[in-house]
């Protein structure tokens, strides 16, 4: 097989890095942010410009490989089998523009330094929960974030890409010049370009307020049909996020909360009109904690207590079209049993709004969509699979019944794919678009099924 060869004479040229398996620090370059899922590519780059682009897309035509595209190690599926990552650290370009409205973002940033770059401008990034995510992955992949509802998905936001296309060509594509690859690229990811850049629209915040109320296990039922009727009445402008947190009993943990059970309630606005909307949701339960004010994009992101370093993990994801009352009860009565345990936290996010009018067209979509669950079960070094396991397919066949048709490919599983968020004429669609523009099947498929 050439692989070695032609991807070692691509390694001379090289102005950034290439590293095969040979190499002492491939192991380490390979591994994504997920630890527990295991990735094996045939070599790890990491371009330092266009240049390299296009010559680990010449390596990989006369290697019989392809290129995957991993920015910082998000979303990995675990079958790259034959690919060549692509780290894009290098492509660190970041130019906010707070007259339009717009931030122009190369494909190596994360969005804590967009969050901090806007700091004090009246303006927020469209990012998800994580600062440690890269803009590329998550806008591509769709993304959902604390705007949602304001702003629509991350794709929704995408305006425009530079894209190095498989001949190697590079060049700004937006609506205008190319509206089926935008179609592709919000939220199908990288299957048909290799980005190098994006440009986002940003959402107008002139002032945040938020407010966080946490309440007892045993006023969770009542409080998520609160929120839930809430959602009926909430203005576009206001975002609410719950999270079921059940936490071990363990020394650990402090002693006054140790083993017990909470549900704390989010929501942020543009203003403090949203105040009175919650009054329904502080009298469903006695609120144990409640932090209200107000607040910015940079202190959200810092409050996510999401992890900064790679770890292992294990969730599952899923968006409802209802969230009625049977569901609610059978929902707690599953997250309180003792075999559930494993199950830690359960993140809870209202949708509807800018999410049910999309601005721009794109293969993501969360249109119709209710609610969007993710549930969490730990994963330790040298843990068994299961009871983990056993509770997240539980937890998904519980809410099977009210699912929506459709999630987003960041919030997708290991070994999901792109079925799960578009039709199969969308799916058709997607193959279509590859095949034209990338007959010789350089840049790996992603998560489009087979």
């Amino acid at each position: 097989m050439p692989l070695p060869s032609a991807l070692e004479t691509a390694r001379a040229t090289l102005t950034g890095s290439l590293l095969l398996p040979s190499d002492d620090a491939f192991d380490q370059a390979r591994r994504p942010w997920n630890l527990a899922i295991e990735q094996t590519p045939a070599a790890v780059a990491e371009p330092a410009d266009i240049d390299d682009l296009r010559m680990l897309l010449s390596a990989a035509r006369d290697a019989g490989a392809t290129l995957a595209m991993q920015p910082s190690g998000h979303g990995a599926s675990g079958d790259l089998g034959g690919a060549v990552i692509l780290r894009m650290a290098a492509f660190d370009d970041l130019d906010v523009d707070v007259v339009a409205g717009r931030v122009r973002v190369g494909s190596g940033v994360r969005w804590g330094a967009v969050v901090d770059a806007l700091e004090g401008t009246g303006w927020a990034a469209p990012a998800g929960t994580s600062p440690v995510v890269s803009v590329a992955g998550y806008t591509l992949g769709g993304g959902h974030s604390w705007f949602s509802r304001t702003a629509g998905l991350g794709s929704d936001n995408l305006r425009a890409v530079w894209i190095v296309r498989p001949d190697g060509s590079h060049e700004r594509v937006d609506d205008e010049s190319d509206p089926d690859l935008m179609w592709a690229l919000r939220g199908a990811g990288g299957v048909v370009g290799l980005v190098t850049a994006l440009e986002i629209d940003l959402v107008r915040t002139p002032a945040l307020w938020g407010s966080a109320l946490t309440f007892d296990a045993a006023d969770a039922a009542a409080v998520l049909r609160a929120v839930r009727d809430l959602a009926d009445v909430a203005p576009s402008g206001m975002n609410v996020f719950m999270n079921s947190l059940r936490l071990p009993d363990a020394p650990q943990v402090p002693e006054e909360i140790r083993g017990r059970s909470f549900l704390t309630v989010q929501a942020l606005s543009a203003d403090g009109a949203a105040e009175d909307l919650l009054a329904p949701v502080r009298g469903a339960g006695r609120v144990q904690r409640e932090v209200s004010g107000a607040t910015s994009p940079a202190a959200l992101a810092a409050a996510s207590n999401e992890p900064t370093e790679p770890t292992p993990g294990r969730g599952a994801a899923v968006a409802l079209s209802a969230f009625d009352d049977a569901t609610i009860e059978q929902l707690m009565e599953f997250r309180q049993r003792d075999e559930q345990r494993p199950i830690m936290s359960i993140d809870i996010r209202m949708l509807g709004g800018a999410l049910d009018e999309p601005r721009r067209a794109g293969f993501a979509s969360l249109q119709g969509a209710q609610w969007l669950l993710h549930a969490l079960a730990p994963l330790f070094p040298g843990s068994p699979a299961e009871p983990g396991a056993e509770s997240l397919r539980g937890f998904l066949e519980l809410l099977d019944p009210v699912r929506s048709p459709r999630t987003v490919a960041t919030f997708l599983a290991p070994g999901q794919t792109l079925e799960r968020c578009g039709s199969a004429a969308d799916i058709e669609r997607l193959r279509a678009l590859r095949d034209r523009v990338d007959p010789e099947a350089i840049l790996h498929e992603g998560r489009l099924p087979r």
